[in-house]
């Protein structure tokens, strides 16, 4: 588990913010073509398909290849939708988690306990 710095942490948040944008933008084609995914999974025996069938599977790679790369870094993707993340850090001699979402500013200003999740944030 990597550990951060603050400041390891707070240089990260450009590229968090990208990745964390495309897969918001991933997420939402590939909500749009659910119905169809369905249908030509259920019809797939029938030699079913979908129309936009490859862009479907390109989405779902793209969103494994992002949520792998961002837990590579380190950081801990709590929710794609919020654009929620965490970054494991040490304070007052604990680990404890850097907490950021995607509506806030270029700086990390909050922090919780491992256990206490996004209703128990601390400003820094």
């Amino acid at each position: 588990m990597k550990i951060f710095t603050l400041e390891e942490a707070n240089e990260l948040i450009p590229e968090m913010r990208r990745r964390l944008q495309r897969l918001q933008q991933l997420y939402s084609a590939i909500g749009e073509m659910r119905e169809s995914a369905k249908a030509a999974a259920s019809s797939s025996e029938f030699g079913g398909g979908m129309k936009g069938g490859s862009g479907y599977v390109r989405s779902l790679y793209e969103v494994g290849k992002i949520t792998t790369e961002i837990h590579d870094a380190g950081v801990q993707l709590k929710d794609y939708e919020r654009g929620l993340i965490d970054f494991p850090t040490m304070r007052g001699g604990r680990m404890v988690l850097l907490c950021w979402q995607l509506d806030e500013g270029d700086q990390i200003e909050w922090w919780h306990d491992t256990e206490a999740g996004f209703a128990g944030r601390q400003r820094l």
